[in-house]
């Protein structure tokens, strides 16, 4: 085992904020001395089927501390999840089916394991005490929180400001989130920047029931592949770590210039140096970005799938693009929209290839319809209006979509 100082090192790479850092520091040492491994915990609400890239940069830390000897605990939400997480939401979110939440967890127990150790990985589903608190028990969790502390979180704070409803439910979350840590008895739990608020009443929650409290390390929030919000599958701008090498390869490819650096950043696990080169590279007028993109896609393939799918994938990428085999004289598609995106087959008839929506789902179905050489078949999917999408519709027909 590392020493504790140089545990410390590579834990702190790439978080963007540790709470606190001498606690972690004890920890560590205290860890050192006792031969006894931390508990590292991190909640994932199983809202979606898929686990994405994005969710991938706190887990290749939860492999970091793996590799550590520490324990990793992959606690997924089967009962949150049926609340639904509020923070950096504008309105109530609809509660999951139980059968949702079930389903989907099931997707995650399968995918964490492209990453983290099976043979070093708790996987803990958090029903297993929530389900059987009673009553008394939810008041006295209750009764350890104030209104006023809950309203401190932005989001909540804006939305009572406007006059917007918060359920009595969405209230709960943070200290269902929290209790969660005293359940397991969590010496440090990881999540993003937006979750500081219930990774806080975690370590509140754990003082509050006589527990030593957790660190509370965050991780950067990923952009999605839109270059505007945070990925998300609802939003469509994500790529699952569960996708088949071509397309994630070309879903890569699809993402704006701004976000290569990032990317290699956040969602590899490129040196620093070679880090250092990339950023020297963006810099130089006479760089195609396209080559560090298809650098960029490589790699995401490599960890997924391996060196094999990722030949594979870069080769189908370039026989359908650099071969030529989208035209050069590719007309432009500008729409205007006040947002900057627009659902899939308003797009497709604003192009005149056919009249109406229910011809462009058709099209979509049948899978006529690709982006950036990625074929679509989700007739909700929102196009981003920005330079460089290409859209092709039918056999023949190509766009350069904009906004105009």
């Amino acid at each position: 085992m590392l020493k504790p100082q140089e545990q410390l090192e590579l834990i702190k790479r790439g978080a963007v904020e540790i709470i606190r850092e001498q606690e972690l520091s004890d920890k560590l040492e205290r860890s050192y001395q006792t031969g006894k491994p931390l508990v590292i915990k991190q909640g994932f609400d199983p809202t979606a089927p898929d686990l994405h890239i994005g969710h991938m940069v706190s887990i290749r830390k939860l492999k970091t501390f793996q590799d550590l000897g520490h324990t990793v605990v992959f606690l997924i939400g089967d009962f949150t999840g049926m609340i639904g997480d509020p923070s950096g939401r504008s309105s109530t979110r609809n509660a999951m089916t139980r059968e949702d939440v079930v389903r989907n967890a099931e997707t995650y127990k399968s995918q964490i394991f492209r990453v983290l150790d099976p043979q070093k990985t708790v996987i803990d589903f958090n029903s297993r005490w929530c389900s059987g608190m009673k009553f008394e028990d939810v008041l006295a969790l209750t009764s350890r929180y104030t209104v006023a502390r809950i309203l401190e979180r932005d989001d909540f704070a804006k939305r009572y400001s406007e006059g917007k409803p918060i359920s009595m439910l969405e209230f709960m979350y943070p200290l269902v989130q929290g209790y969660d840590s005293v359940a397991i008895r969590a010496d440090v739990e990881l999540g993003g920047t937006d979750q500081k608020f219930n990774l806080l009443v975690g370590r509140d929650l754990q003082r509050e029931y006589g527990q030593e409290p957790q660190v509370v390390m965050t991780m950067p929030i990923l952009v999605g592949t839109d270059g505007v919000e945070k990925m998300s599958k609802s939003l469509g701008n994500y790529i699952a770590i569960c996708d088949e090498p071509d397309q994630m390869f070309g879903k890569t490819m699809s993402i704006p210039d701004t976000l290569i650096y990032d990317y290699f950043r956040l969602a590899t696990d490129i040196s620093a140096d070679e880090l250092e080169e990339i950023k020297r590279q963006l810099e130089q007028p006479d760089i195609n970005p396209m080559t560090l993109k298809k650098s960029l896609a490589r790699r995401l393939v490599e960890i997924y799938h391996g060196p094999g799918a990722a030949d594979a994938a870069q080769a189908g990428f370039e026989k359908q693009f650099s071969k030529r085999e989208v035209p050069d004289d590719i007309p432009d598609l500008l729409i205007e929209s006040a947002d900057d995106k627009m659902w899939l087959p308003r797009v497709i008839t604003a192009s005149g290839i056919v009249k109406t929506n229910g011809a462009a789902m058709r099209l979509i179905k049948q899978g006529g319809v690709k982006i950036n050489g990625e074929t679509v078949v989700d007739k909700d999917f929102q196009v981003p209006l920005r330079e460089g999408l290409i859209i092709k519709i039918g056999k023949r027909h190509y766009f350069k979509v904009g906004k105009k």
